[in-house]
């Protein structure tokens, strides 16, 4: 995956492969977005403790369980960083870790209002 600084045009989420993704079943999308808003606050919460306390096998688990649950609302470019975390992780490294973190919490708030919007707008 490539660093997603490199284009910060990407939008938070991308609605229209979502769509696709639950063939456009509105209904399921808001249960998914429901879960996801649920869930993701703990994984963040785990992540954040694993960085600080430099963690790094925690930093991994962490990282893939994020990177797959952005992945699957097309939240592309938190994904890439939480792959990036991820990798960090699995490597041992733990200069940087700090700044990827803080990365992918703006990227979290960023993807935030974007998460609200489409299951406002996708309420039946």
């Amino acid at each position: 995956m490539s660093d997603p600084r490199a284009d910060s045009s990407l939008p938070a989420m991308n609605l229209e492969e979502l769509l696709i993704r639950v063939e456009n079943d509105r209904e399921l999308l808001c249960q998914l977005l429901g879960i996801f808003k649920t869930e993701f606050p703990r994984l963040l919460e785990r992540l954040q403790q694993s960085v600080a306390r430099q963690d790094v096998k925690n930093v991994e688990a962490a990282s893939h369980a994020m990177k797959g649950m952005l992945s699957g609302i097309s939240a592309i470019q938190a994904a890439v960083t939480a792959s990036r975390l991820e990798e960090m992780g699995r490597n041992k490294e733990v200069s940087g870790l700090s700044d990827t973190l803080a990365l992918f919490e703006s990227q979290w708030a960023d993807l935030l209002p974007e998460l609200d919007a489409c299951a406002e707008e996708m309420r039946p």
